[in-house]
C-alpha cells in the first residue's frame, strides 16, 4: 500500500560560514511566533491591553525554554548533567524535554499573573493552552527533521528508514506525536473560538493535559528508549512523566465543569 522511504535529510537548513539555522530551530521559533499572532488575536478579541500579551510571550518564551533544559538533565540524565553543570548551559547541543516544559510554563503564568490585573492563572492556562499545542506539532516535526527520537523497528510498509541511524525500517513516532498533536490544537481552537466551554475556567487546559499526554503515554509504546536507563522498565520515563500530567487535566476538567461557575467576562 506504501512504499518505505528513506530518510536522510541534513537537519540543517542552511549553513553559510559561521551562520547555521538548523530545522528544528526555525520550527522551535515558529511556535512562538504563532504564538505571538495569537495571544495578540486573544487579546484584541477579548479586550485586554495589547502590551500583556508582549508580557506573557516573553514569560512564555523563557519558562518553556528553561523547564524543557532544566527537565531534560533532572529526568533523563541528571548523573551526567550534575557532574558537568555548565553542560546545562548549552541549549544548543540539544536536550528538551516537554514535561519539563509544561512545568517551566505552568511557573512562568503564576510569576506572570501575580503581576496582572484581570487575568486569572487559569484564564491564561486556557489561553495559552491552545498555541501550546500547536508548539507541539512543530517540535515534533523538527524532531522529525533531526532523526531523532525514532521508533522501534516495524514490518509494516508504512516504516521510515532513517538512514542517519541505521538501515532498518521504523515507526515515525515523530510524525505519529506531530501529527496527534495538530488535532488537539484544532480542537482546543474550535472549543476556545466557537463555545462556551472557553467560559468554564480550566476546562481547555485540563483537556490539553489530557489529550497531549494520553497520545504521548500511547506513543511512547512505538518508541526506541531515550537513555540507557529505561531498558526493561514496563513504563518508561515519558509515559511516567505524563500520567500525573493527565490526571491533573482531569482534575481540571471536573473542577471546570461541576465545581466553578461560568465567567461571565474574561479574566474573572
Amino acid at each position: 500500500m506504501f512504499d518505505i522511504i528513506t530518510w536522510n535529510v541534513s537537519p540543517d537548513l542552511l549553513e553559510w560560514g559561521v551562520l547555521r539555522i538548523r530545522w528544528y530551530g526555525l520550527l522551535f521559533a515558529l511556535s512562538f511566533v504563532f504564538g505571538n499572532y495569537f495571544l495578540h488575536w486573544v487579546f484584541r478579541r477579548e479586550k485586554k491591553p495589547i502590551k500583556y500579551a508582549e508580557s506573557l510571550l516573553m514569560h512564555m518564551i523563557i519558562g518553556t525554554v528553561i523547564g524543557a533544559r532544566l527537565g531534560h538533565t533532572l529526568f533523563y540524565e541528571p548523573g551526567f548533567y550534575l557532574s558537568h553543570p555548565l553542560e546545562i548551559l548549552k541549549v544548543w547541543k540539544g536536550g528538551l524535554a516537554s514535561h519539563g516544559a509544561g512545568i517551566g510554563l505552568f511557573t512562568a503564568v503564576y510569576l506572570y499573573t501575580r503581576k496582572t490585573p484581570g487575568q486569572s492563572y487559569l484564564w491564561v492556562l486556557d489561553r495559552l493552552a491552545v498555541v501550546v499545542a500547536l508548539s507541539g506539532a512543530l517540535i515534533r516535526l523538527g524532531n522529525f527533521f533531526n532523526s531523532e527520537i525514532i521508533g522501534k523497528p516495524t514490518a509494516g510498509d508504512w516504516g521510515i528508514v532513517f538512514q542517519r541511524i541505521d538501515s532498518l525500517p521504523r515507526h515515525p513516532a515523530q510524525l505519529y506525536e506531530s501529527v496527534a498533536s495538530f488535532f488537539v490544537f484544532l480542537l482546543l481552537l474550535f472549543i476556545y473560538a466557537q463555545t462556551n466551554l472557553q467560559k468554564k475556567p480550566g476546562f481547555i487546559a485540563g483537556l490539553f493535559l489530557v489529550t497531549i499526554f494520553s497520545n504521548r503515554f500511547f506513543i511512547e509504546f512505538f518508541k526506541e528508549n531515550q537513555v540507557a536507563f529505561e531498558v526493561g522498565m514496563q513504563f518508561n520515563m515519558g509515559q511516567l512523566l505524563s500520567i500525573p500530567m493527565v490526571l491533573l487535566g482531569l482534575f481540571l476538567i471536573v473542577r471546570s465543569l461541576f465545581f466553578t461557575r461560568t465567567t461571565k467576562s474574561s479574566g474573572n
